[in-house]
């Protein structure tokens, strides 16, 4: 048997993977463009320009209709689209079990207060029933994050959300182009958020963010909450909500608007890889590609491996370092659950205060406590292994080739 790499044998790969390589020459010109009509007219870049709304046009149409309005971040576009709800303080909002702490957070910087739903015991997203077993009086959205790229099953939490009159909101900073039944997410709640951070599918540099809706009147709540309130399409002469300034900008937004052009190719070739993957890992013992929702597409922004623990001698920690050795990129395990985090945990939001949660107004627990048996399940099941676009199907060949080496050492 070829001894592995973390044993002092030779690895798969000899040279690191390569890098992603998302933003090009193209991206440069664009931006060299806007530099040079800036130099040229002695203006400065600015917000809510040409460049700004073409990169809301473009992404606009690649959703196939609705409103759009670029933000500056991720986190800012799920709380641009919560503001846009206008929910009285105090609200629950359901949020999921397996995200990002920018995805839970601004429930509480709204003064509404958090309640986690579990997630399905086969996946890090949520489902309608875990969902309903946490809806109270006192709930009045759902937020719903496509994890990993893979859509959750959206159509029964839209029905459930109809049943007890709640808004849902798609948390799609993970899911870019990934579709349920044919069509994309971010199409089926009331409002949704998008992330275009630089490691997104397609970025808007550094950080960026889109709200995106089909409900006319929520972009305009949206739009309005993202800009301090400006009267954006009434007659009103002022600001008449409060917001903060969460606006992007034309530089950032002009290079969306390359990159959200390569999005369907980068989707395409992301799906390409993981089908190799998939299809390559039929005759492993101890690896599987996680369940996903019948009738769907992921987009991968990473892809969930099963692993199954009963087949190998080893666990799951020392399988990935062991992967890690060959040269391939994984993590063993996803941990980004919020409510165990020291700021959930100790409510630490308002200074000291333990609001909202310990306001006498909140009428639900004080110091809520969430089981989550499947997402523990679900955690402990799985790894993530990294995939890029930029990648060869001769190097997702040598990924397969480390993780049968890799499998084939630790088997029982």
């Amino acid at each position: 048997m070829e001894q592995l790499a973390i044993d002092g044998g030779k690895p798969i790969f000899e040279r690191p993977l390569p890098a992603r390589n998302l933003i090009g020459e193209d991206e440069k010109l664009a931006v060299m463009r806007l530099f040079d009509d800036a130099i040229k007219s002695g203006e400065g870049i600015g917000y809510n320009g040409p460049a700004e709304k073409q990169y809301e046009k473009d992404f606009v149409d690649f959703m196939q209709g609705g409103f759009a309005d670029g933000v500056n971040s991720g986190t800012n576009a799920v709380f641009c689209a919560l503001g846009a709800l206008q929910l009285e303080p105090f609200s629950e909002i359901i949020v999921p079990p397996i995200t990002d702490p920018g995805g839970v957070m601004p429930v509480v910087l709204l003064g509404c207060v958090p309640v986690m739903a579990d997630s399905d015991r086969r996946s890090y997203n949520v489902c309608a029933e875990t969902i309903e077993a946490v809806i109270t009086e006192r709930t009045k959205a759902i937020v719903v994050a496509h994890i990993a790229g893979e859509p959750a099953d959206i159509e029964p939490i839209i029905k459930l959300a109809k049943k007890h009159n709640l808004y849902v909101v798609e948390d799609c900073a993970q899911a870019h182009g990934a579709e349920y039944k044919g069509r994309k997410v971010g199409s089926f709640g009331d409002i949704a958020a998008f992330s275009t951070m630089f490691g997104k599918h397609h970025c808007t540099g550094g950080q960026g963010g889109v709200v995106y809706t089909r409900n006319e009147q929520l972009h305009w709540q949206g739009r309005r909450f993202a800009d301090r309130g400006k009267p954006f399409n009434l007659s009103a002469e002022n600001n008449v909500v409060a917001g903060l300034n969460c606006n992007l900008n034309d530089l950032s937004a002009c290079i969306g608007s390359v990159q959200i052009k390569k999005l369907p190719r980068i989707i395409e070739k992301r799906r390409k890889l993981a089908g190799i993957i998939k299809e390559g890992l039929k005759k492993s013992k101890a690896v599987s590609m996680g369940w996903q929702v019948p009738d769907t597409e992921s987009s991968y922004w990473f892809m969930r491996l099963k692993f199954d623990s009963n087949a190998i001698r080893v666990d799951k920690q020392t399988f990935c370092k062991a992967l890690e050795a060959e040269g391939v990129m994984v993590n063993s395990d996803y941990n980004h659950v919020p409510c165990t985090f020291p700021w959930f945990k100790d409510k630490a939001v308002f200074g000291k205060s333990g609001f909202p949660w310990n306001c006498s107004d909140y009428k639900g627990p004080k110091n809520p406590s969430f089981e989550m048996k499947n997402t523990r399940e679900a955690v402990e099941a799985h790894f993530i292994m990294h995939l890029f676009e930029s990648w060869s199907e001769s190097e997702i060949i040598n990924i397969l080739a480390a993780l049968n080496k890799v499998e084939a050492a630790y088997l029982k």
